[in-house]
């Protein structure tokens, strides 16, 4: 009878951790109102042909899940809302990118029941100011969570993806 008393509030703690850990931390349509001050710019669409599309299997470790990506672009500034696998659920992510680099990471929805410490400022801040170099690698160090590693390399890939993404219609004639 002890024991079970004791068990109790544990197992209340550990279940309320991974309800908590699920969630919207913020609607995409308010993410892009905050990216872009003077009223969200129309969507664009870039297409995943052929010729981008081994750079994309190559940084996601998979094929895409989508041929079109919608993604807001105002002068040199550019939002991308991307989704990833953590561990068995998608993780989406809003992405902003300024000049080629990131200006902000931010976690949107999570499903996941673990690994949700992604979505707190102290691991997405890493992502400021980050670029890609040739090889669609980031040019600076991100830093593991113990516990969230299959969150932490999803958001890795998504921020290589929109630096991709973004390097790649800035490209375009």
């Amino acid at each position: 009878m002890r024991a079970s008393c004791l068990l109790l509030p544990l197992f209340l703690i550990l279940a309320s951790t991974a309800v908590h850990a699920r969630g919207v931390y913020q609607e995409p349509e308010a993410f892009l109102q905050d990216s872009f001050a003077d009223g969200v710019p129309e969507p664009g669409m870039l297409w995943v042909t052929r010729s981008i599309r081994p750079t994309v299997e190559n940084i996601l470790g998979h094929k895409p899940n989508a041929l079109r990506i919608r993604y807001w672009r105002k002068d040199a500034r550019t939002v991308w809302i991307l989704e990833e696998i953590g561990k068995e659920k998608p993780i989406t992510t809003g992405i902003v990118v300024n000049n080629g680099r990131i200006e902000r990471v931010k976690v949107l929805v999570f499903r996941e029941s673990r690994g949700w410490e992604v979505r707190h400022a102290f691991f997405t801040d890493q992502f400021k100011d980050a670029a890609i170099d040739k090889e669609q690698q980031l040019n600076k160090s991100i830093d593991g969570i113990s516990g969230a590693t299959l969150s932490v390399r999803a958001l890795r890939k998504l921020a290589r993806l929109a630096l991709y993404f973004d390097q790649h219609i800035n490209s375009e004639p």
